[in-house]
């Protein structure tokens, strides 16, 4: 015989009733041997729950008995009277309820166990009703228990010989026992309730008492999973376990079985099949057995609602017996306790329960070290609430350092850690805001999942847009390659935002140019705190010199950095410093390897140089791609200077004022930054800078700056005059002087080199950098390439991105 057993969703109203009907037909038209155990359906001991504490209150609604009798009958509305002996009965004991003004917890389980008694014979009606006979069977005939109402613990020896007695006359005949999962009864015929999901060990010790061939356990999931698919959309499906593995995942709080469901299973070895009621016949389901091959199942189990009861107690330090006293004040006040951490226990230790029960615990406690916190030997016993405890089932502590790093880079910080005897399984202790994010980061780790990387991008200008393309073009490669998924949850502009957790898709232009929402830092950030996102990164590629100022907020808040926008390195030292302090505090990253040379990896070069403990004495090269157009083709073509300047910046290579390119201060910044990669406190106002504008042009207005480029011609053609044979003009900066005190020289000016010298040699908008060191001597490392270009310039921040994914 297979026993089968539905639980509320699969027995409630609708499709759920529908589809048990259909399963049990399927059965018997299949010539299959069952036997029936129900939950009570639906929301019905919610319901009866809530009209006991109203008859308690003396706040009866007639209104709301006679809803709950409709649900009740809606399946067989025109038999009502087949559930009439139960509906007085019930309603007998609410009025009594209602005159006392109080129940015990003996009426209670009276009260509740009609749910599942009214499930079972509505059941039955409607077997019975398409030819196929199905006989109500009462679970107290034969599951006897002793008298904790709430949550009894059956006798199975007396249970079994009771059960196998009544069932016997199935045996000999085609008809369908229906039990009432969930109840039971004393010796004396008190009726008792085996606590949450009790129907499910119900079901396992009918089966057990049977000698089932199998318990088919029908839900409204599709069997176990690594983590609840509703926390994790990458919760995997697990389709075998061992009884040992189920019974560890039951023991940390999985909530689809009791936690004694295994145990009546494994003493006559019948596997159980977890299915979905909805899902029809042909499923895989959960199968869980006796047979350990191709097991050792990892998965993440969740607890909510807990606290976390704290105990100080520096001044019992050798004294004995502190721990006795301890659980035994919380054993006599019936304060379950889980996750136990202890330094040394006569000093202090920490007791996870359920958050119901903290303040209990913690009145409990004072009570018992009264005298000692007279005597100042206790300092304090508090709970902390609002926690959740994540358990990680076949996780051992000594592979648990991935999970925990990657937890902290997300600005998740354990408040316990504890592991089991057999250190196979590790339980962490979290606060409840951050278990979302917390079970997403350990799954992936677990799984190697595809890392989700969140980046809020801001700036939509010719970097920002050819970046956003970029990334999402190469989504699926980067998932391939690097097992890393990056999303774009959050792209802004100066005006406007868009924001999905979900992912922003191609058309993101057009849904930013008819966005509604502001653009807004804080609802940003926020945004990505109640979606629990993780592995967070925000990417300014804005020129704003205000942007800047939100860095450390963004840092604060558990966002890595990505910057192409020069402004922030060239802040006064005392900014520079503070973020990098704060950047150091919350273990985050900062990236902006664009901000000199474009794509070109200079200043990683640079920070490996000098980490490494090379004595770098000079660093002089052509820092701006768009000076180093102009300049290139100046010098080697009969062209006046306007129409190159012109045609430098109709092809995006200047600003579109180039007075920015001109005046020197791009490559000031330029050079700043990388004497601050040397340790170096130099300010802005330190670089001497030749500013290749005349004074005259200096301020006026941009379009009347433009209009008036000719009269540049002059002063550059006598440059061009001058200069030696077989030379060119280059826009330089450069950094020398004795570089191992605290400042050194900084200089941005025009000069004239020879054409096969290697900065003579560049061409185009490339960049050149040469650097120089105590081992290299007069020998440069010399780094040329583009140094310009909105292509260039994403990849380099494209690459930055990357690089800080790699270390989340």
């Amino acid at each position: 015989m297979k026993v089968l057993k539905f639980g509320g969703k699969s027995l409630a109203n609708g499709q759920g009733l529908e589809k048990a009907l259909e399963i049990i037909r399927y059965k018997k038209l299949n010539q299959e041997d069952i036997c029936i155990v129900v939950s009570a359906r639906g929301n019905t001991t919610d319901t009866l729950m809530a009209l006991l504490e109203n008859a308690k209150n003396g706040q009866w609604e007639e209104e709301d008995w006679i809803n709950f009798k409709e649900d009740q009958l809606k399946p067989i509305s025109q038999y009502q009277s087949v559930l009439e002996d139960e509906f007085k009965t019930l309603k007998n004991f609410f009025s009594g309820v209602k005159l006392l003004k109080d129940y015990s917890l003996k009426i209670k389980d009276e009260i509740l166990s009609f749910g599942e008694i009214l499930s079972a014979k509505t059941l039955v009606h409607l077997l019975n009703h398409q030819s196929l006979p199905a006989k109500f069977v009462d679970a107290r005939t034969f599951l006897i228990t002793d008298n904790r109402f709430g949550n009894a613990i059956p006798k199975e020896e007396i249970s079994e010989r009771f059960a196998q007695k009544i069932f016997q006359e199935f045996r000999q005949r085609e008809i369908i026992p229906v039990v009432t999962g969930f109840i039971g009864a004393t010796e004396n015929g008190e009726t008792t309730t085996l606590g949450r999901n009790g129907s499910n060990y119900s079901a396992a010790l009918v089966a057990k008492f049977i000698d089932a061939e199998i318990l088919e356990n029908y839900t409204h999931v599709d069997g176990v999973f690594s983590v609840n698919p509703e926390w994790v959309e990458d919760a995997r499906h697990i389709k075998n376990l061992s009884f040992q593995e189920a019974n560890e995942m039951v023991n940390f709080g999985m909530n689809i079985l009791h936690d004694k469901t295994i145990l009546p299973l494994i003493d006559k070895n019948i596997p159980l099949k977890i299915l979905n009621t909805f899902k029809g016949f042909d499923q895989t389901g959960t199968l869980i057995s006796n047979d350990q091959t191709n097991t050792s199942v990892k998965s993440l189990m969740l607890q909510q609602d807990k606290s976390l009861v704290v105990f100080e107690g520096r001044g019992l330090l050798g004294k004995v017996g502190v721990d006795a006293r301890f659980f035994g004040a919380l054993s006599r006040a019936g304060v379950s306790v889980g996750v136990i951490s202890q330094g040394s226990s006569e000093r202090g230790m920490g007791v996870v329960v359920d958050q119901s029960d903290a303040l209990k615990a913690v009145e409990v406690l004072r009570k018992e070290f009264a005298r000692d916190y007279d005597t100042k030997d206790v300092q304090a016993i508090h709970s902390v609430d609002n926690l959740s405890v994540i358990s990680i089932i076949g996780q051992k502590m000594s592979h648990f350092n991935q999970s925990y790093n990657a937890l902290i880079k997300n600005q998740v910080e354990p408040l316990l850690i504890s592991n089991t005897v057999s250190g196979a399984n590790v339980s962490i202790v979290i606060r409840k805001e951050d278990t979302s994010k917390a079970l997403n980061i350990i799954h992936g780790e677990l799984f190697e999942n595809p890392k989700q990387i969140h980046l809020a991008i801001f700036g939509c200008g010719t970097v920002g847009k050819t970046l956003i393309n970029q990334i999402l073009h190469s989504t699926y490669d980067i998932v391939n390659r690097k097992n890393t998924h990056i999303k774009i949850f959050g792209i802004s502009n100066s005006r406007k935002m868009i924001l999905d957790k979900k992912g922003i898709g191609k058309n993101w232009e057009h849904q930013l140019q008819n966005a509604s929402k502001a653009a807004d830092i804080g609802e940003l950030v926020k945004y990505a705190k109640e979606n629990h996102l993780e592995n967070l990164i925000a990417v300014d590629n804005t020129v704003s010199h205000t942007f800047v100022d939100h860095y450390e907020f963004f840092a604060e808040n558990g966002f890595d950095l990505v910057s192409s926008n020069k402004i922030f390195n060239t802040l006064p030292i005392h900014q520079y410093r503070n973020l990098r302090k704060v950047l150091h505090e919350n273990n985050k990253k900062y990236l902006y390897e664009t901000n000199v040379g474009a794509g070109l990896p200079l200043i990683d070069t640079i920070k490996l140089l000098h980490l490494s403990g090379e004595n770098i004495t000079r660093i002089k090269g052509v820092f701006s791609g768009s000076l180093s157009y102009i300049f290139n083709h100046f010098s080697i073509r009969e062209v006046s200077f306007s129409n190159i300047l012109r045609e430098a910046r109709d092809k995006g290579y200047t600003e579109p004022d180039p007075r920015e390119d001109l005046s020197g201060n791009d490559v000031a910044r330029k050079l700043l930054i990388l004497a601050r990669e040397l340790d170096l406190v130099n300010e802005f106002s330190d670089i001497h800078i030749q500013n290749l504008i005349p004074e005259s042009l200096q301020h006026v207005a941009k379009d009347d700056f433009i209009s008036r480029l000719e009269e540049l011609n002059d002063k550059y053609v006598q440059l061009k005059q001058s200069l030696p044979p077989d030379h060119v003009l280059r826009y330089v900066g450069e950094l020398k002087g004795d570089l191992q005190k605290e400042k050194g020289d900084l200089e941005v000016k025009l000069i004239s080199v020879p054409r096969t010298a290697s900065l003579g040699q560049v061409k185009g908008s490339d960049s050149i950098f040469e650097i120089y060191t105590e081992s290299y001597g007069e020998n440069p490392l010399v780094i040329m390439g583009a140094g310009a270009g909105a292509e260039v310039t994403a990849r380099g921040v494209f690459g930055d991105i990357l690089r800080v994914s790699e270390h989340k």
